[in-house]
């Protein structure tokens, strides 16, 4: 049953059924006993459509792995590593970006990278309306104010690798010069921009074509003025904690889909890949030295998102308290 979580995965009825986990955390990682399996995903489309089309996806790999296979779909990229940090997810379909991110926090390691088009690397898209004058990404750099619309701050092509490519092209404070909207999918971002909301987006190449049922005239209405630099497509990673047996297996069952024309088109279905590969770490050292230019300032928004997070908290023991002190006022003057 594919479900959707609330952000970062950490609901209480979550954590109460379990879903697909079997964490034993007063055993060795090798003696862990593996009864079911967590797959974690984040909508780079429509969720509900993600959920329909990946049960083929959770079939076959219990089948082959011979215990049952779940998925998650996250809200975001922080919630997917939050779960896998916290063990709620076993095996994370992760961007270029997190999973350097989810290496370093959530102690998770690459198994394999998708193919797309027959290459195992991307780039990223700047799309702006035929019409708007933006045929450039020196023109989008040129006019201060312009919306940008992205899927996620942790995007690697819907948000990382633009902002360095722009960076570099001289735009000092991204966050001043461009009003920027997170939408959550790059399917969105190309949306906000057709429904005129906003300037341009940055998304992987070419999302339009994810939006073309719905709007016809996209590939027309919409177009590509730019892109950046490679990327080393995305990755299927695991929590390290898991048993090294099952990390094989569970890479040469994910290797087998190669073979199997129907849960492949799942994939394409899902994420636009077209095969998978074996990865190692260091494909990521470019992504690497992306994250070094951004780390203070992605860091610095996290912490004002705990932040938040402990004020809205308070606010709520607040309002406890004031409708328990009411109270206490009622029974008195009863």
């Amino acid at each position: 049953m594919f479900k959707s979580l609330k952000k970062y995965g950490l609901s209480a009825s979550v954590v109460a059924l379990g879903l697909g986990l079997t964490v034993a955390s007063s055993v060795s990682a090798q003696d862990e006993e593996i009864e079911s399996l967590t797959l974690g995903f984040i909508p780079s489309s429509d969720a509900g459509e993600i959920a329909t089309t990946a049960e083929p996806l959770e079939e076959y790999l219990s089948e082959e792995l011979g215990v049952e296979v779940t998925a998650e779909v996250m809200v975001d990229y922080t919630g997917l590593i939050e779960a896998m940090r916290t063990q709620q997810v076993d095996i994370g379909f992760l961007a270029p970006f997190s999973f350097v991110q989810a290496e370093e926090r959530a102690d998770v390691e690459v198994l394999l990278k998708s193919v797309r088009h027959g290459s195992d690397t991307y780039v990223a898209q700047y799309v702006t309306h035929v019409d708007s004058g933006l045929d450039s990404i020196e023109d989008i750099i040129a006019e201060e104010g312009l919306v940008w619309a992205y899927p996620d701050v942790l995007s690697t092509s819907g948000y990382l690798f633009p902002a360095a490519q722009m960076t570099d092209m001289g735009v000092e404070d991204l966050d001043s010069f461009f009003e920027q909207i997170a939408v959550g999918g790059h399917d969105n971002a190309i949306i906000q921009v057709y429904d005129g909301q906003a300037d341009f987006a940055t998304t992987f190449d070419d999302a339009r074509e994810n939006v073309e049922e719905d709007l016809e005239d996209v590939m027309d209405v919409l177009q590509v003025v730019g892109t950046t630099d490679d990327i080393p497509n995305d990755t299927i990673s695991v929590r390290s904690e898991l048993p090294d047996e099952w990390k094989e297996k569970i890479q040469e069952a994910f290797l087998s889909i190669n073979d199997n024309e129907e849960v492949l088109q799942v994939m394409n279905d899902i994420y636009n890949w077209d095969a998978l590969a074996e990865a190692s770490s260091e494909d990521y050292d470019i992504v690497r030295e992306v994250f070094a230019m951004f780390e203070d300032e992605l860091t610095e928004d996290e912490d004002d998102e705990e932040e938040d997070e402990d004020s809205d908290e308070d606010v709520e023991e607040d309002e406890d308290s004031d409708e328990d002190s009411e109270e206490d006022d009622e029974e008195d003057e009863e």
